[in-house]
């Protein structure tokens, strides 16, 4: 379950919260004036975040190419790159006829 909490609240219920999240794995989201700054997770979640980032990490280029597969039209998507160019006034680029 994620929730979200004000720095001061977080501040005088600190110990309450940290068991909650590492007890029933909750997820907080830590505000000031409305606005999120951070977040408090369960070690288990953080552990499985962290190891995402490693895997990605160690793709480099393989890890945006397999973000291609979110996008349902991508031929089409760069046609359009390619003519929008083509129409650009601002500068020439080499290599689009």
């Amino acid at each position: 379950m994620s929730k979200n909490i004000g720095v001061a609240e977080l501040k005088r219920r600190f110990s309450e919260v940290v068991s909650e999240v590492s007890r029933d794995g909750d997820q907080v989201v830590i505000e000031r004036s409305g606005k999120p700054l951070a977040a408090l997770v369960s070690l288990k979640d953080f552990e499985i975040v962290a190891q995402d980032g490693k895997k990605r990490e160690n793709m480099g280029l393989l890890a945006a190419i397999g973000a291609w597969e979110d996008f349902e039209d991508m031929d089409s998507l760069i046609k359009d790159i390619y003519r929008r160019r083509k129409k650009a006034k601002e500068r020439s680029v080499r290599g689009i006829s």
